[in-house]
């Protein structure tokens, strides 16, 4: 009989005790959040989003802020449910075999979800967050985007005055402190790493998948198309994440 690719990742899987996981976009592609740059996406509808996008013209230009916080109260946005893949990835916590899973989403539907935050990196920051660039004083959420439904088009720090913007990292910020330490720190402490929805092509938090290699412990990657890291992975699973990892991640 012959062995299927996802045969051989099923196999890893459940021999595995110590999970280290890492998701991108495709994780959450079936929750219907809209892209950046598809036909229909964000920054192609509103090209001043995307200007915005970099801290720098987000600083400095008044219309590429109010243009980023129109697209942060897409309703779109604050409605999306977690998908099957983000469910099975809370099953594998309360297997009591996740290490800790690393996301380059900024969506937050692991916690959504269910994964305990303590064991959730966001890499690239999250849109749940709002914070004053000057004095860092923390904003809550639904105050801020109420303001900005009010016409509030460019909201201020009411400590401070001074700038706000999402925790989401943008062009030309460091990533949060700690958080690569913290995904590599998994890896280390892991008997496998998976890779989920991710095309292994974003620096540096595809640096997990090389770590792994050179440990020479399994890599599992599912994921729709090729990915930088398929020379890596041990098993490699082109299909669906919606349809497969339910089924990869069941109690063994």
């Amino acid at each position: 009989m012959t062995t299927t690719a996802g045969d051989r990742a099923g196999e890893l899987l459940a021999a595995a005790c110590r999970i280290a996981v890492l998701t991108g976009a495709g994780i959450s592609t079936s929750a219907g959040i809209p892209d950046f740059r598809g036909p229909d996406g964000l920054w192609t509808k509103n090209p001043e989003a995307e200007r915005a996008s970099t801290i720098h013209v987000y600083l400095t230009d008044e219309s590429a802020r109010r243009a980023s916080w129109r697209m942060r109260t897409d309703q779109r946005l604050a409605t999306v449910q977690p998908t099957p893949g983000h469910h099975a990835i809370v099953d594998l916590e309360r297997q009591g075999r996740l290490v800790r899973v690393v996301t380059q989403n900024i969506d937050a539907l692991h916690q959504k979800a269910g994964n305990d935050p303590a064991l959730v990196t966001e890499v690239h920051g999250s849109m749940g967050g709002i914070r004053c660039v000057e004095c860092r004083a923390d904003a809550d959420v639904d105050e801020v985007l109420d303001r900005v439904r009010a016409g509030d088009d460019d909201p201020r720090c009411t400590v401070c005055g001074g700038i706000l913007k999402t925790t989401v990292v943008m062009f030309g910020e460091m990533l949060p402190d700690g958080a690569m330490d913290e995904a590599l720190r998994a890896v280390d402490e892991a008997d496998l790493f998976l890779a989920v929805g991710t095309t292994l092509a974003v620096s540096p938090v595809n640096a997990m998948a090389w770590a792994a290699a050179e440990r020479r412990i399994p890599v599992v990657i599912v994921n729709r198309g090729e990915t930088e890291g398929d020379h890596l992975a041990a098993a490699k699973v082109d299909a669906a994440i919606d349809e497969v990892l339910p089924g990869l991640l069941a109690m063994p």
